[in-house]
Parts: structure tokens; C-alpha cells; sequence
């Protein structure tokens, strides 16, 4: 499994949003480059980055941000207000090696779904993002402030066929908040959709977390509070995820 540590970028800093609120910010450095570096450091292969302003305006705003973390050496899945194909270019020739496409890949999968045959699969990652409402995981969009009515099965249907590999879900409920990953959640999809390599995201804050994710098939998954909160070292972290 492939230990995704997170660097959210706002203003330029590297924080933390408590379940999505862009009123409960936690700064954790001004400098995203550096911390980059430190995680490439301790052995990380990848970086996940998200450019919250982006996702929450649909503008992307932090290109001298992404650019020094890719300059890092390190592989970068990034995304955040991604609209076109503009976006995408601009964002693989800064050295980003995965795109990740948000709230337009649940809204508009007729848009999206020509670039998994331009770009290859192997450099997009859908956001799914999700709530718990009424018996069903329905998304989030435009940073998380628009929660939907359609399903996540829905969303995925409308890629039935295509050649998606890799999808990233997030349970907004548990993002930031240390409780725990929705490993049942997981669970269901890689059942109902084995052909996608999965990536798990929100609420990881233990060793155990990582290795119930490993164990349980997920291709990926993401944390960052938790590193940046010392709740382990991402070295062992990484070692966890590796199965070592």
C-alpha cells in the first residue's frame, strides 16, 4: 500500500482543516517546499496535495507552492480546482505525476472522462469525497461546502466502462478529527468495484489505522494530521504501510 503523506496548501502554508471547515485552520509551516523535502527525507515515494482555496473557489492559486514540492524529486498526486484541460497540462508540466480531479468528476464525468484516454488513467486520481446522510455516502463538492443528492455509486457508474484506476474517497466526518478511518466504507467498495485501486483518506492516527487499511486491500492511503501532530513517526509509518 502506498502511504500518501498530506500537504494541504492555504495562502501558501501548509495546514490542516478540521472536517472540511475553513474556519477550524491549523497552520503547521510557511514553507511547503521544506516540508516536502523532510518527507522525501524520512522515505515518503509520494506526496498528496491539495490547494484547498482552489477546490473551494474553483481557481487553482498555488502553483509556486506545488512547483517547489515537486522540485523536491518526490512523485506528487495534487489537485484543487481543476477545471479543464488547461489545469491538467499546466499541472504535469510543474512535475505533478498524478492530477487529481474533484468536484467536476462527480458533476461532470462527461468532461472528465475524455481526459483518462488523453492524460492515461495512470495520471488521474477522482476525489470522492463524501457524507453519511439517509443510509447513503453522497459527495461533496467546491470544497466540501455543497453536499449532493446523488450516491457515490452513482458517481462510479458514470465511469462504468472507462479505464479509471486510481479514485481517492474521503469520509468527511472523520477528516482531521483522528478518530479512525471508515474501514467499512473501504471495505464495501473494493467489493463492489475491485478493477480501482482505492485510496482511503480521513481519520488515520495510529500505526494500527495503516495497518488495518494495508491488510484490508486498499491501494493507498492518505494522512497528515497525524504526522504533523507526532502521533507517529512517519518513518514507521511508511514501514507499516510496506508491511515491513
Amino acid at each position: 500500500m502506498i502511504l500518501y503523506p498530506a500537504i494541504d496548501l492555504l495562502d501558501g502554508g501548509v495546514v490542516r482543516l478540521l472536517k472540511g471547515d475553513f474556519n477550524a485552520v491549523t497552520v503547521y509551516g510557511d514553507n511547503p517546499g521544506a516540508v516536502a523535502e523532510t518527507f522525501k527525507t524520512a522515505g515518503s515515494d509520494w506526496i498528496h496535495v491539495v490547494d484547498l482555496a482552489g477546490a473551494r473557489d474553483g481557481k487553482r492559486g498555488q502553483s509556486a507552492a506545488i512547483e517547489a514540492i515537486a522540485g523536491t524529486g518526490i512523485k506528487v498526486q495534487a489537485g484543487g480546482g481543476v477545471r479543464d484541460t488547461a489545469d491538467i497540462e499546466a499541472l504535469l508540466d510543474m512535475g505533478v505525476s498524478r492530477v487529481v480531479i474533484g468536484s467536476l468528476a462527480i458533476t461532470e464525468p462527461e468532461t472528465v472522462l475524455p481526459w483518462l484516454d488523453r492524460f492515461g488513467a495512470e495520471r488521474v486520481t477522482l476525489a470522492l469525497d463524501v457524507q453519511y446522510i439517509n443510509g447513503d455516502y453522497r459527495p461533496a463538492v467546491r470544497g466540501w461546502t455543497d453536499v449532493l443528492t446523488v450516491t457515490i455509486d452513482d458517481v462510479i457508474a458514470a465511469y462504468s466502462g472507462c479505464e479509471l484506476q486510481h479514485a481517492l474517497v474521503t469520509d468527511i466526518a472523520r477528516d482531521g478529527d483522528l478518530s479512525g478511518p471508515n474501514g467499512q466504507l473501504y471495505t464495501r467498495l473494493m467489493r463492489a468495484y475491485p478493477g480501482i485501486q482505492w485510496q482511503a483518506s480521513g481519520g488515520i492516527s495510529s500505526l494500527q489505522d495503516i495497518e488495518a487499511l494495508r491488510e484490508s486491500g486498499c491501494a493507498g492511503a492518505v494522512t497528515g494530521r497525524a504526522i504533523y501532530e507526532g502521533k507517529f513517526r512517519l518513518e514507521e509509518a511508511l514501514a507499516c504501510s510496506r508491511g515491513a
